[in-house]
């Protein structure tokens, strides 16, 4: 059984660890709603589709040729992420009370473990980064990447041959598309023409985010990391738009192999500790860290390539 973050902090009896939970769902535009998979130890091998058996008609009194399908075991490996966050005990005496100054600084600890978890959910690669998982980029090939046009299409510009080519990624996502995401000015290029079309409506989620949608897909930002970098870049390049054009990906969750889409891995979920006041510094120490990982089952996503911003 897969639960989100969101889920989660509502179960915890622990104040810290439900506290950090939230602060997680409020900020992360992946992690309010990805389903994550608990799992035993730090590996989750799985069985897929590899080739399906022959079947066919037969003639009376005679027999059916034989033939098996067979399956591919995939394995996804569990990533450590987190970090220590440290108020000085001089701040505390000086600037304020110690449950405000180790809120504000865990605070920043979860923006910082936001960032990079959403950034790595699209951009991951184990061959630059031997401790993260691997993205959604480098996992999606074939037929699940699809090109908006030859030399790159825009929302506004495109009109009607544009959604084409959005419907089109979707339909890729055969067990039906939960989340697009994109960058924050593709966004706007595409809530500005669905609106037009009638294919735009607008919701809240349960914290009172608008979050808009197209034919009631959610139009989800994926932002920035830490550093401001856009983690869908309007960098990539398509036919002769060379170094102007972004992605768009369709995602569509999963609780496990038996459904296609991508799920989140955890052991043990999101943890929160008050270390206390350490021996080796004059600082007053909160961790957190996320035993995670994440995995694509069958054409769970797909990836649209050439977006203009136009």
């Amino acid at each position: 059984m897969a639960v989100t973050l969101a889920q989660s902090a509502l179960l915890s009896q622990n104040d810290l660890q439900r506290g950090v939970a939230e602060l997680f769902v409020i900020q992360s535009r992946v992690l309010d709603r990805l389903p994550l998979i608990t799992i035993e130890g730090n590996a989750y091998a799985y069985n897929s589709e590899a080739a399906l058996p022959s079947t066919g008609f037969r003639a009376i009194n005679t027999a059916y040729v034989e033939s098996t399908g067979t399956l591919a075991q995939s394995v996804e490996t569990l990533a450590i992420l987190g970090g220590d966050a440290d108020v000085d005990r001089f701040i505390v005496q000086t600037r304020g009370n110690l449950a405000d100054q180790r809120a504000t600084a865990v605070a920043l600890k979860v923006k910082s473990a936001n960032f990079k978890y959403q950034e790595t959910f699209i951009n991951g690669d184990v061959s630059i980064d031997v401790n993260s998982f691997d993205g959604l980029k480098k996992r999606l090939t074939g037929n699940q990447v699809v090109a908006a046009a030859t030399n790159g299409l825009g929302p506004v510009a495109g009109g009607q041959a544009f959604f084409d080519a959005l419907d089109d990624l979707m339909a890729r996502v055969p067990s039906g598309v939960d989340a697009l995401y994109m960058n924050a000015a593709i966004q706007a290029k595409v809530r500005s023409s669905a609106r037009r079309l009638g294919a735009w409506q607008q919701s809240r989620n349960e914290f009172g985010v608008p979050i808009d949608t197209y034919n009631g897909v959610p139009l989800l930002v994926i932002g920035t990391n830490a550093a401001g970098t856009e983690i869908l870049p309007q960098t990539e390049t398509q036919g002769t738009a060379s170094g102007i054009t972004s992605s768009i990906y369709a995602v569509s969750w999963s609780d496990g192999p038996a459904d296609a889409g991508v799920g989140g891995l955890t052991n043990g979920g999101l943890q929160a500790y008050d270390l206390g006041e350490i021996d080796s510094m004059p600082v007053f120490r909160t961790r957190i860290e996320f035993y995670c990982g994440m995995a694509v089952f069958g054409r769970g996503a797909a990836r649209l390539t050439g977006v203009l911003n136009a």
